[in-house]
């Protein structure tokens, strides 16, 4: 009892917060949550915008551009965008979009603001470890922003930064100290993940309430406690690549540079591989891509299952794949370099190994399909986008079987077929979990409902312009046009593309358009909202028991203890549809575990 009185005492102390200790130094786990959501989503607007930039120079190249010139300056002169600049937007947009906004956003939010709730736990572990991790993830946010504003210009070497573009400063305008600052921001943000992460597995593994075993966890937990442990073993990897990169421009070192001639004139750099930096960063890329996805399916879950009224189909093996994605994402980082010069027999073991993630992943399609199928399905926005995410899952998913096989992929690799397959699998989800998540749990978080019908327009505009994006590409990439080329008008035989360039670029501009109306529904609804009632869903899972006024600590009283797991929806014997964690076991009445 002693910790419950500690938490009284402390919560005498909270009445004299400070706007800066309240709002901005927090360690509450909620105000941290919602400094991460409202950081990824600024640096969302930044990454989306500039996509739709680089999109209207692919589909109207060389025709001058008010848009341009007032946003780009001096790189793009009478309003033609320079190539060098295309190279960079396409650079910070990856970057930006891919860290800033899914990992940090998506993981950064939800994981804050979920676990302490849904496990019982007064707060995180160590509080101070949470707040560090967030202002280390802003300073890193706001030096990628700073590097936009370089005179030579921002990286610009793909967001995969592959030498000898991102390892020789002189390379090209992006090479300099645009590329010093990426670098210095990513080793800055991956010190960001690494305490989170770390803070996130300690929270789940020693702070979970009286009754709550790992096998009542609601699967939204033990998607973000994997993805945490997935993100403390690879991400070193990336800050070594990193820091290897920083010797070789700085320090003269030539860990990735061999053989480099410039003008004619060969460079001192003898013996590195640039093909080792493939291995390193695509050792973090690939986990990286689950580390993504997994929140974003553990939303799902939790959503799908909550409005269809009906158990999560498959809990166990719900947990056995997301094991097993997270296992077997380590092993497949290979299948990004097909075209590498690597062996083919490597490439075989690669293949295997890319194709046998499929199957996991197909379990928690399924699994979706089967929770949805005859339940009685409650359609609000917060649904609607986890089953989208489901829809591009799977759409995305399939052609990760073609890209994933070392024969098929040399036709299409680097073509804009990879950049369909990779956003609707990973952006696309992602993003579609981000939101439902948003939607689903903003009444928790602010104590007010948002718009369902702003939700619904969000929705359907998203959702078609998201294919209408996408879909084409996948043909443009099959007819061969290239990625991250800034003209195509030099290649008689793309320009039966061009048209299908126009209708990307249409569609990317209405579906960038109409996030402000989720922007206004989100920022209005924190204000004018309507007011949230204790659990507006019929949810069964802890956090839906505590006051919708926040409280230092999140119970007033005695933190409930667990009897069940966190799926009894329409349960026979019981007079309501939904029957929460904290409710004790009835005479007789068995406890059920998929």
């Amino acid at each position: 009892m002693s910790a419950h009185a500690d938490t009284h005492e402390e919560h005498g102390h909270h009445h004299k917060e400070t706007f800066i200790t309240k709002y901005i130094f927090s360690l509450d786990h909620k105000m941290i949550a919602k400094q991460y959501l409202i950081t990824g989503t600024i640096m969302g607007i930044i990454g989306i915008m500039m996509s739709i930039m680089f999109r209207m120079q692919i589909a109207w190249p060389e025709q001058p551009n008010v848009l341009f010139e007032a946003l780009l300056g001096k790189w793009a002169p009478d309003g033609v965008m320079d190539a060098d600049i295309y190279l960079a937007l396409v650079t910070i947009h990856g970057t930006i979009m891919v860290f800033f906004v899914l990992t940090a956003g998506l993981s950064g939010t939800f994981s804050n603001l979920l676990i302490p709730l849904q496990i019982g736990a007064r707060d995180m572990a160590s509080g101070f470890l949470n707040m560090v991790s967030y202002w280390l993830f802003f300073l890193s946010s706001v030096i990628m922003v700073l590097s936009l504003f370089v005179e030579a210009g921002p990286a610009a070497a793909g967001w995969t930064i592959y030498p000898p573009l991102s390892a020789l400063p002189m390379a090209q305008g992006g090479s300099g100290a645009g590329m010093t600052l990426w670098l210095v921001s990513m080793a800055i943000f991956i010190a960001s993940s690494l305490l989170g992460s770390l803070n996130y597995v300690v929270t789940v593994l020693n702070l979970r309430t009286k009754g709550m075993s790992m096998t009542r966890l609601p699967l939204t937990i033990w998607a973000f406690f994997i993805t945490a442990v997935i993100g403390i073993i690879s991400f070193p990897v990336l800050l070594s690549a990193a820091l290897l990169l920083i010797m070789d421009r700085s320090f003269g070192t030539s860990f990735f540079l061999s053989d480099i001639f410039i003008q004619g004139e060969v460079l001192h750099y003898q013996g590195g591989s640039p093909v080792l930096f493939e291995h390193l960063f695509w050792f973090l890329g690939h986990p990286e891509v689950y580390i993504v996805l997994l929140p974003a399916l553990g939303i799902t879950s939790e959503i799908i299952a909550t409005n269809s009224r009906k158990p999560i189909f498959g809990y166990r093996a719900m947990i056995a794949s997301i094991l097993a994605i997270a296992f077997l994402s380590t092993i497949v980082w290979g299948h990004h370099m097909f075209v590498s010069g690597m062996n083919p027999f490597l490439g075989s073991v690669f293949t295997f190994t890319t194709l046998l993630i499929a199957i996991p992943s197909a379990v928690k399609a399924f699994n979706y399909i089967t929770t949805l199928w005859k339940g009685n399905l409650q359609m609000n926005p917060a649904m609607l986008f986890s089953i989208g995410l489901v829809s591009t899952f799977i759409t995305g998913g399939l052609t990760g079987i073609i890209l994933g096989d070392s024969a098929l992929d040399i036709n299409v690799h680097d073509t804009y077929f990879v950049v369909a397959h990779f956003h609707l699998v990973m952006g696309i989800s992602a993003l579609y979990g981000m939101f439902a998540g948003i939607y689903h749990w903003y009444p928790k978080m602010f104590g007010r409902m948002l718009n369902k019908n702003l939700g619904y327009i969000h929705f359907w505009v998203t959702a078609i312009c998201a294919y209408g994006v996408f879909f084409p590409m996948h043909f443009i990439g099959m007819a061969g046009l290239p990625r991250r080329y800034y003209t195509n008008s030099n290649f008689p035989l793309f320009d039966d593309l061009a048209d299908v360039n126009v209708v990307i670029t249409l569609f990317a501009i209405v579906g960038g358009a109409f996030q402000l109306v989720f922007l206004y529904n989100f920022f209005s609804s924190i204000f004018y909202g309507k007011k949230a009632e204790k659990n507006p869903w019929k949810s069964n899972t802890l956090e839906w028991t505590t006051p919708v006024e926040h409280v230092h600590g999140n119970w007033p009283g005695e933190i409930p203890h667990v009897h069940r797991w966190a799926y009894d929806y329409s349960k026979p014997g019981h007079d309501v549809d939904f029957v929460p964690q904290n409710v004790p076991l009835k005479d007789g009445e068995e406890e059920l575990q998929h």
